[in-house]
């Protein structure tokens, strides 16, 4: 039974990962510092379906406390893959804190590779982020296109830094890598401060829906369950292919324009969107847009989940969380 070390597990797409790769029959090592940018109350109800998983480990932990704190918690354990998916979130509040964005997603990233240096713990699974990519003009974004003048805010610049990292430890110390690059994952779960969890609450509450722009900005949504099944496939291709260095895009390939998004939100909700016009966000691009041929080819990636029918499902999920409120007040939607 292999054991992954999953860092911040009890996140939207952490906790479902949990439970994918339990139900795989992996031994799953979950760590988590509850970082405030969203409730608390929140992760801990995300990780209720993995806690009592007699093959499920809990320990709560800023990465940032350094590679010797690491290894004195997960002392008694024999990590085999680790899937680093703990970062601080969200492209427009990292215009407004760039430093908290270099200490959590690239320093701390780096205690986590000194660790996996120093305890022979060799394969890495690291999540980046579209949001590298930039204001690329040319689609669908491939992995090996040039992106050094492609990052706009500190949250791109500070994951495909890290992505930099994983590649020189790659190289020094023959760590296995996948870098996955996400492209705006939705679905039960999802942070609060995106854009279709804020959207469905606002026409729940019959409260008009913020579009920045025109509108004609556009998205390549990707369903959780989606881009759990790719890291899941990533997972166990580094665990049989040993000297692995790769990036691939986990996206859906079908960009959707804004839009389109909010009156695909309002048919899942059953309301009829009132717009509420704004001007463009600092940080923000145009359009993301995958190419997964490569994930295809690597891993048989195939997202199989269509934007109506997981729209479907998060509303589903929303109400029944209205049911029991544990929400945090509305903040800014963030749609990368």
């Amino acid at each position: 039974m292999p054991t992954a070390l999953v860092t911040g597990c009890a996140g939207f797409i952490g906790s479902h990962l949990c439970e994918r790769l339990l139900a795989d029959g992996y031994r799953v090592v979950g760590l988590d510092n509850f970082d405030p940018f969203y409730d608390r109350k929140l992760k801990q109800t995300n990780l209720a379906g993995s806690l009592h998983h007699p093959n499920f480990a809990f320990h709560e932990l800023d990465l940032q406390a350094g590679a010797a704190a690491l290894t004195t918690m997960l002392a008694s354990e024999q990590v085999d893959v680790v899937v680093h998916l703990a970062a601080k979130a969200g492209v427009g509040p990292s215009v407004k804190e760039p430093a908290a964005y270099l200490e959590v997603n690239v320093l701390a990233t780096v205690q986590l590779l000194e660790w996996m240096r120093l305890t022979g713990v060799k394969n890495l699974f690291f999540a980046s982020s579209s949001s590298v990519y930039g204001n690329t003009t040319e689609v669908p974004f491939r992995e090996d296109m040039n992106l050094l003048s492609t990052c706009i805010s500190p949250y791109a610049a500070s994951k495909l830094s890290a992505e930099q990292y994983t590649y020189t430890y790659h190289h020094l110390y023959q760590l296995n890598v996948l870098n996955a690059r996400f492209f705006t994952v939705y679905g039960p779960r999802q942070r609060p401060d995106l854009a279709i969890h804020k959207f469905a609450r606002l026409l729940l509450a019959g409260q008009p829906i913020p579009m920045y722009g025109d509108g004609s900005t556009a998205r390549d949504y990707t369903f959780v369950a989606d881009t759990v099944d790719g890291i899941a496939r990533g997972v166990a291709y580094l665990l049989t292919h040993p000297g692995t260095y790769q990036t691939i895009n986990l996206g859906n390939s079908s960009p959707v324009r804004l839009r389109d998004l909010i009156a695909a939100v309002g048919e899942a909700v059953g309301v009829e969107p009132v717009l509420d016009l704004k001007p463009m966000q600092a940080g923000d691009v145009e359009v993301t847009y995958a190419d997964i041929s490569k994930a295809r080819q690597l891993l048989g990636y195939a997202p199989q989940t269509a934007l109506p029918e997981g729209l479907r499902q998060f509303v589903q999920w929303l109400q029944a969380q209205e049911a029991a409120p544990v929400l945090q007040p509305l903040a800014s939607a963030q749609s990368s």
